[in-house]
């Protein structure tokens, strides 16, 4: 009788152990997988893959990769950790209208605000509706942002890429196509404008941003007291914008340089390249400038204001524009 006493009570206690023991969470998966047709309830495993980004992102260790199944349209993404999101060899669509963001980078609510490391790569960030996007891609906080390989288009609202760092970031295009952004009087292919002291290294390179409604590349440090801007653009073609590259920094701010080489800067129907501000400067090597503004007032191929600067290195051809203009610096030796 006190065998079976001693087991009862060793049972009663498996028992009430079992009602207080909690499974453990399970745990994010290095790489995650969507497909055209997922199911967000699933575990984004190769074989039960999830429908959308924002689904995938939820069950992707910080630092892992989601990848793209099968063609699809796989929605709107915040990105607040390290992630690469990678549709390389199908077609991955991220569709941003309705006055929104395709891509969100925003980790200043972590508990290390600008770490986050971001890569985006063969997708397509398309704001085209009733409604245009806003922009296709937002950067606010983090380390550094890569994109390879996508296409950004019809986000009337705003930019294909606006980098608007709070702290030191880097911006890294690579063959990204960016077209049918903005509006005649705002928006256009790539904003960067750190804000506060935030400052930005930016380089596009074998890059199309063309027939934008506003300007190509805006480089602007309005409010911006960092350390200082640069941004190198290289083997790219800017064609057909409203404006090419404009450098703006407004008085009591900081640098801004933009770098071109190898570059074609055309057919944009006011200026070609715009420096305006004392600390505003454009270096420009082995790029052409053709076919720029329509003959009126301010318009043509090079456009300099408020103190700012156009460096030559004397290998430019500058023609064909309404007017030409003339660089203000150079040529000076390249050493």
């Amino acid at each position: 009788m006190a065998s079976s006493n001693r087991m009862l009570g060793a049972a009663g206690m498996l028992v009430a152990c079992s009602l207080v023991y909690a499974a453990p969470a399970a745990a994010q998966a290095t790489r995650t997988w969507v497909s055209g047709v997922g199911d967000d309830v699933n575990p984004c495993s190769r074989t039960a893959p999830c429908k959308t980004f924002a689904g995938a992102i939820s069950k992707t260790a910080a630092g892992g990769e989601i990848d793209c199944l099968d063609p699809g349209g796989f929605g709107t993404l915040t990105i607040t950790k390290s992630i690469t999101v990678d549709c390389s060899g199908t077609f991955g669509s991220t569709l941003n209208s309705g006055g929104i963001n395709g891509f969100v980078i925003n980790d200043s609510a972590t508990g290390t605000p600008g770490t986050v490391r971001v890569i985006l790569r063969g997708l397509s960030i398309n704001g085209a509706g009733t409604t245009p996007g806003l922009n296709g891609i937002r950067f606010i906080s983090g380390a550094s942002l890569v994109v390879e390989n996508v296409i950004i288009q019809n986000s009337a609202g705003g930019f294909g890429v606006s980098f608007q760092p709070t702290a030191a970031a880097r911006l890294f295009l690579t063959n990204v196509t960016i077209t049918g952004n903005g509006n005649g009087s705002s928006g256009g292919g790539v904003l960067v404008q750190p804000t506060g002291t935030g400052s930005a290294r930016v380089n596009i390179k074998s890059s199309r941003i063309a027939n934008n409604g506003g300007q190509a590349v805006r480089v602007d440090t309005t409010g911006n007291t960092g350390a200082g801007n640069q941004v190198t653009i290289s083997d790219s073609v800017l064609s057909e914008n409203v404006f090419g590259v404009v450098v703006v920094t407004p008085a009591a701010t900081t640098l801004a340089v933009a770098t071109l080489i190898n570059s074609v800067v055309s057919h944009n129907t006011s200026n070609g390249i715009v420096a305006n501000g004392g600390t505003a400067q454009v270096r420009v090597t082995g790029t052409t400038i053709t076919g720029n503004g329509s003959g009126g007032a301010g318009q043509g191929g090079l456009f300099v204001g408020g103190g700012g600067n156009i460096v030559t290195y004397g290998d430019n051809p500058l023609f064909g524009n309404a007017p030409d203009g003339t660089f203000t610096v150079g040529p000076i030796p390249k050493s």
